[in-house]
């Protein structure tokens, strides 16, 4: 029997029951499409993670107070509000670390903000001129904080676009406006370009003041809350992690490094611990999205069961006029592996079109790559094979004579 006569049989076979054969399918098409789906869905969240950490900065190293817990660890809960960073550590370390490229320290806090009668909840950072740089903050409109801001302790704001929406109008121009924060009023003189992100940790939803003023009127000391250290390149960035953290051992009269008043974190680190995190979520949505194959597979052992039962006179026919063992276990083989094949291109085709629509009406980011559309395929035979065979192999062990006997 050729591969053209096996192919023309199961087609035959399958369409003789086309709803039958619609329904079996269903199963593999809901699963694979889930599979497809939702790894689209973690691949998406791991890349809208990494680019929002990569775009705080480059080679960017984050130097913040707070008492170490060990390795693995970072810090307490407290990190970020306590008091053991100064400017003169952000100065020393710009100076005395060699591999350096910039440093710009920052004080930071949430507060309320009014203009002419709307109001938001927003983060306000005290920062200096070398923030722009560090942090990858670009200018949209007017200008940035510079040193003459610093040394007169103006009172002087740069917005975010998100901010500048909220308080003054989508698209609206707020340069020389007056916002007021904790009650002091505040000019505008500048509006950053949009980044991207939402929540409470978005870099469009923020005003930029002068650290000194920050310093001086919000926080009501000296102290800083985190500071960013630019590294010249990626290269060097886990040797100037290591000397800073010596030089501040040394300047806080530390001798015991688990007892550091500060934490450091490297960008890098903090990329691969996103990327483990997300990684094992697309792992466990992959995971729960491939339960539904394993019913789908069932489903198909279930049909080719029913088949072998209704086909069990053909089949004694057929090894009556001399089909062999080996032919009638390929054939219902086939017809199994043929329903997955065809699922799983309908089901590749749809969690395809899912994960467009869930990025299109942007709900969440997301990305169907490669390896996904090839493991869909992969599973899409191991489950014909898998539950096909047992099926197959009882058709090809069916005894002509009683099968043709067979009512």
């Amino acid at each position: 029997m050729t591969t053209l006569d096996m192919l023309q049989e199961t087609y035959a076979a399958l369409s003789a029951n086309k709803v039958r054969t619609g329904l079996t399918m269903l199963g593999i098409v809901i699963g694979i499409s889930s599979v497809i789906a939702m790894i689209s869905i973690g691949q998406g969240a791991q890349n809208s993670i990494q680019q929002s950490i990569q775009s705080i900065g480059s080679n960017l190293i984050l130097i913040q107070p707070g008492a170490q817990r060990g390795p693995g660890f970072q810090v307490s809960s407290g990190r970020g509000s306590a008091r053991s960073l100064t400017q003169a550590d952000a100065d020393a370390i710009a100076q005395s670390v060699p591999g350096v490229a910039a440093v710009a320290p920052e004080v930071d806090g949430r507060y309320q903000v009014n203009a002419r009668g709307t109001n938001t909840n927003t983060s306000v950072i005290g920062v200096d001129p070398n923030y722009p740089t560090v942090r990858n903050v670009e200018i949209d409109t007017g200008n940035f904080i510079t040193t003459q801001n610093l040394t007169g302790l103006s009172k002087v704001a740069v917005l975010g676009p998100t901010t500048r929406d909220d308080l003054f109008g989508a698209g609206a121009d707020p340069i020389g406006q007056t916002i007021r924060i904790n009650n002091i009023d505040f000019t505008v003189i500048g509006v950053t370009v949009a980044k991207g992100g939402t929540g409470f940790g978005s870099q469009d939803d923020r005003i930029y003041i002068p650290l000194t003023t920050a310093q001086r009127y919000l926080a009501g000391n000296q102290y800083l809350s985190t500071i960013s250290v630019q590294a010249q390149d990626t290269s060097v960035m886990t040797a100037v992690q290591q000397q800073i953290t010596t030089l501040l051992l040394q300047r806080h009269a530390i001798a015991d490094p688990t007892l550091a008043d500060f934490s450091i974190m490297n960008q890098s680190d903090i990329v691969a611990t996103a990327s483990n995190v997300t990684g094992t979520l697309t792992i466990l949505l992959g995971a729960v999205a491939g339960i539904s194959l394993i019913v789908g597979g069932i489903g198909i052992m279930n049909m080719m069961l029913t088949t072998v039962t209704e086909r069990t006179r053909e089949i004694g026919l057929r090894k009556a006029v001399g089909a062999k063992r080996k032919d009638i276990n390929t054939q219902f083989l086939m017809e199994a592996v043929m329903l997955t094949f065809t699922g799983g291109a309908l089901g590749i085709a749809l969690g395809w079109s899912i994960s467009f629509l869930i990025q299109y009406f942007g709900v969440l980011q997301t990305q169907v790559s490669l390896p996904s559309i090839l493991l869909a395929f992969g599973v899409s035979a191991a489950i014909g094979i898998v539950f096909g065979y047992y099926p197959a192999r009882r058709a090809a062990g069916l005894n002509p004579i009683e099968a043709l006997r067979y009512e």
